[in-house]
């Protein structure tokens, strides 16, 4: 053995060896599984992204080999979007930061947090409805009169308080009373009853009244706002234990989103610790500790990340141009007319429902020259402005979707249902053997233009791209 103590060159070689062989061993657990563009895609992304979209449950399961090119094209759209900056976005830096914040937040604070907070505000509402008297539990026999009510309805509801407050001097139940006489309905099926009460929760005369009595008493009728009121305290106290009321400070706390008050002040705090930092500095850092503690957050942050790309680029290039490219849809319907035929006519018209007989040819006239499209725009303007008039449905209708349309034009043994409202029925418009014009099936048209459109864009980058599948890896996916 050499004893000798190692010189500055032989550390340094020692040290990159180890690097080496640490990196030797990371790749043999996580291999590089393909390179698209210069980028590395480990095994274990890989493998994510295909379990996730290959479950038992999928009807177009995948094999390995198939999804290879599928996840290709996946991380092509990808890169797209990130060489057209969309990740520089405002509404996307939004958009995702709100996603990360709902994985990475929570783990700010525990449940010892949110108990600090919950005794927090159970010392808060303790001092202040203890400083003002406390609880208190009344009931009352409300005998209604309002403010612009004139004096006789006044004097009237005076007299009838009067005279129960009587009855009850006597011993008479007071429960009883209330639900026989209260006009406080909600309260009167209760005895009257209004429950426990803090400072503030009823009118001043009433609380005046009711904060002076002492448990048990009986008050004379007292005037409010609301008529005369005979109140009875059936209890008083200072405010409850915190271990009865734990449970609804805590509800309270998830129903006003408090949990994200406390998340906020544990960053500011740790920002306030750390001179030169912001909050949002502890949650980068905290997301990284979590993603490597579980590679599966790491890769469904990532692939949230990438799919509000591939939803922006795709929209772009591809989803939105084809419904908005007007001239583009209607070349493509004239190039690929003949996939575009029907298997049997078509009735492209209105099927339509009036008041009166004379409207049957009113609305003819109204769209007779009319180009289709524009045929529920002048329907509506003409009869349905001020009032509904006519019911109209109208489209393109093949045997069977319409009642109407097929008795009245493909002559068949139908009965429509009829609107007494509008009970004199009727068509209008022509049978057309094939679409004549791209409107008459935009539907299918967006689509198959949407399809051509993603192959082209494809078709490009694919031709631009360097891509190498390690296909020993691809052979190991889910058997390591």
């Amino acid at each position: 053995f050499n004893l000798k103590k190692p010189s500055m060159k032989s550390k340094i070689l020692f040290a990159a060896w180890l690097l080496s062989a640490l990196s030797a061993t990371a790749q043999t657990n996580d291999p590089i599984i393909m390179t698209i563009n210069g980028e590395n895609v480990t095994r274990s992304e890989f493998e994510y992204s295909y379990n996730k979209n290959n479950t038992e449950g999928v009807i177009d399961k995948k094999s390995v080999k198939d999804y290879i090119p599928l996840f290709i094209d996946y991380k092509l759209k990808v890169d797209a979007a990130k060489a057209a900056k969309l990740d520089t976005l405002t509404s996307f830096k939004k958009e995702f930061l709100g996603y990360r914040d709902q994985q990475v937040r929570p783990s700010f604070i525990n449940d010892a947090d949110v108990e600090a907070e919950a005794r927090k505000i159970y010392r808060e509402t303790q001092q202040r409805i203890d400083s003002t008297g406390g609880l208190i539990k009344p009931a009352h026999i409300l005998f209604m009169a309002r403010q612009r009510d004139p004096q006789a309805k006044w004097d009237e509801a005076q007299q009838r308080a009067d005279s129960v407050y009587n009855v009850l001097l006597h011993g008479d139940n007071f429960a009883e009373l209330a639900k026989k006489y209260s006009q406080d309905p909600g309260s009167a099926k209760k005895g009257g009853e209004l429950g426990w009460l803090q400072k503030g929760a009823l009118v001043k005369e009433f609380e005046d009244a009711a904060y002076s009595m002492k448990k048990g008493d009986i008050s004379k009728p007292v005037k409010t706002p609301f008529g005369y009121h005979i109140i009875k305290l059936e209890d008083k106290r200072m405010f409850f234990p915190y271990d009865s009321v734990k449970a609804d400070i805590h509800r309270f706390i998830e129903q006003r989103g408090l949990r994200e008050m406390i998340i906020n002040q544990k960053l500011d705090s740790l920002a306030k610790a750390n001179p030169g930092t912001k909050g949002e500095d502890f949650v980068d850092k905290r997301l990284a500790e979590m993603e490597q503690k579980d590679p599966n957050l790491k890769y469904l942050v990532q692939e949230y990340h990438e799919g509000l790309l591939l939803y922006e680029i795709s929209n772009r290039t591809v989803w939105d141009k084809a419904a908005k490219d007007e001239a583009g849809l209607e070349a493509f319907f004239k190039k690929n007319k003949k996939n575009y035929k029907w298997d049997a006519p078509r009735f492209k018209g209105i099927a339509y429902h009036v008041k009166k007989q004379a409207d049957v040819e009113n609305v003819k006239n109204a769209v007779k020259g009319q180009p289709f499209n524009k045929w529920a725009d002048v329907l509506r303007k003409e009869f349905n402005s001020d009032s509904v008039q006519i019911r109209v449905e109208k489209g393109i209708f093949k045997l069977g979707d319409n009642a109407l349309v097929d008795h009245e034009i493909f002559k068949k043994d139908t009965t429509a249902k009829t609107n007494p409202k509008y009970p004199i029925d009727a068509v209008y418009g022509k049978v057309i053997k094939a679409p004549q014009e791209m409107d008459d099936v935009r539907g299918l048209v967006v689509a198959d233009y949407q399809e051509a459109l993603e192959k082209k864009w494809m078709e490009g980058l694919r031709r631009k791209a360097t891509i190498k599948v390690y296909d020993d890896v691809v052979d190991t996916v889910n058997k390591h």
